[in-house]
């Protein structure tokens, strides 16, 4: 799909300026509507949430608001563009909470590099959500704000640029894997690229069971090695003690390529150099390690993915992150931990192997929408991703025991999610019509 300056710019100008708007929840007709809103019939869940902190919960919309902050430090395919810049992009990510998830969402772009800084003011405003979406830091200083935060904060914190990857691409792979006949535990993989989603793919992969040992990351330098000295930690983690150095000689043999790089790195001939059977996820952003058509015909027996949505096996975060803390807001969870993350991999992997509705091929225009090498995810817009997803993750957190309200019903909260979703659209509907009839 090709989209021109003209229509973007258009789009986020008109009918009016930027993509997300407040609209009231409760009725305001009346003196006596206003009255009930503000003074003096605010005072009384004041006070009750001063006398009982967890009131806050049931008499304000904290439970059901994420923050997306972000200092616009490594923005995705603009890189290190600042805060102010970084604002439509975090817009665009309120939109997709709200739309697929019906999760409200306040975009915050924090002007500052210092980490001290960034942590203390999104630590400073997190009582006024029920979660944190950080977007867009750059590596390394996102794996220390992220850890503090999620330590100093009692509500969940997800770095998605990480986890929101490293959980749509684990899940991608493990059928990836299954379709190819390949064990995780005993695959050779190389990743290309050592920043936080690379890494954070990395780490998720290992914990469903790759092996360390199987794994070679390079980055801008060749293959990381133990010998190359002057490694930071992440990069240090998954340094190898193999007698290689470029990116050609670590594909040798290898059953899966993992990039999270630059365009035009990989070669026919590295490809050709690969294992029977090879996984293929070259997700550099707008344009992959190597085109489509120049990986088919190298490779025929590949499974190929991307992060653009014109071709098959799309990695797209959207998959995830609305449902995850769907999950986790509605069961008041403290965080988002490996449990949770891994509840959503299993569930996202499990839901493209069903068969997919009509409706949702039809929006696509494809008729062969099923499991196999070119339909290993679902669909951004498959709405069952909200009822498999929010479900699991809320589950997880329940058994894990990080959930202050766990879900009793997990059917009936499914059926709760349809018809608020249902509801959503609605309203979404009316408010998009009104804004379309509204002069400049």
């Amino acid at each position: 799909m090709n989209i021109t300056e003209e229509q973007a710019l258009n789009y986020h100008q008109y009918p009016t300026p930027g993509k997300i708007e407040v609209v009231p929840s409760k009725p305001y007709a009346t003196a006596q509507d206003l009255s009930l809103a503000y003074s003096p019939g605010v005072a009384f869940p004041c006070e009750s949430i001063h006398a009982t902190p967890a009131d806050v919960w049931k008499y304000t919309g904290k439970g059901n608001l994420v923050a997306i902050i972000s200092n616009g430090t490594a923005v995705l395919g603009l890189g290190n563009i600042g805060a102010e810049a970084s604002k439509p992009v975090m817009e665009g990510k309120a939109l997709l909470f709200k739309v697929f998830a019906g999760i409200n969402a306040f975009d915050i772009e924090v002007d500052t590099t210092d980490v001290d800084k960034f942590v203390d003011a999104v630590k400073a405003i997190s009582p006024t959500f029920g979660g944190i979406n950080l977007e867009d830091i750059k590596a390394p200083e996102c794996f220390e704000i992220e850890e503090r935060l999620k330590k100093e904060c009692d509500i969940p914190v997800m770095h998605d640029d990480q986890h929101g990857t490293a959980i749509i691409v684990a899940a991608g792979m493990l059928n990836a894997l299954s379709l190819q006949n390949k064990e995780i535990g005993s695959v050779k993989m190389v990743v290309n690229g050592a920043g936080a989603a690379a890494v954070a793919c990395t780490r998720m992969l290992v914990s469903l069971g790759m092996k360390k040992e199987n794994i070679v990351m390079c980055d801008s330098k060749g293959v990381i090695k133990l010998s190359r000295g002057n490694l930071n930690p992440q990069k240090r983690e998954f340094a190898t003690e193999r007698d290689i150095t470029e990116l050609s000689e670590a594909l040798v043999d290898a059953d899966v390529f993992l990039g999270l790089s630059v365009a035009d790195v990989l070669t026919p001939e590295m490809l050709k150099s690969m294992a029977e059977n090879p996984i293929v996820f070259a997700l550099a952003n707008p344009n992959p390690e190597i085109a489509y058509d120049l990986a088919k015909a190298a490779r025929p027996d590949l499974i190929f993915a991307t992060g653009r949505s014109d071709l098959p096996n799309q990695i797209n975060n959207v998959l995830g992150f609305p449902y995850i803390f769907r999950g986790a807001l509605d069961c008041h969870a403290t965080c988002i931990n490996e449990e949770m993350k891994h509840a959503a991999v299993h569930a996202i992997a499990e839901l493209a192997k069903q068969p997919v509705p009509e409706a949702v091929k039809q929006s696509y225009g494809r008729e062969d929408l099923s499991y196999g090498p070119l339909y290993i995810l679902p669909t951004p817009f498959d709405p069952r991703l909200l009822t498999a997803v929010a479900p699991a993750v809320a589950e997880a957190a329940a058994k894990s025991g990080v959930a202050r309200r766990p879900i009793e019903d997990y059917a009936k909260y499914a059926d709760y999610l349809e018809q608020m979703m249902h509801h959503e659209n609605e309203i979404f509907h009316c408010v998009t019509s009104h804004s379309r009839s509204c002069p400049l």
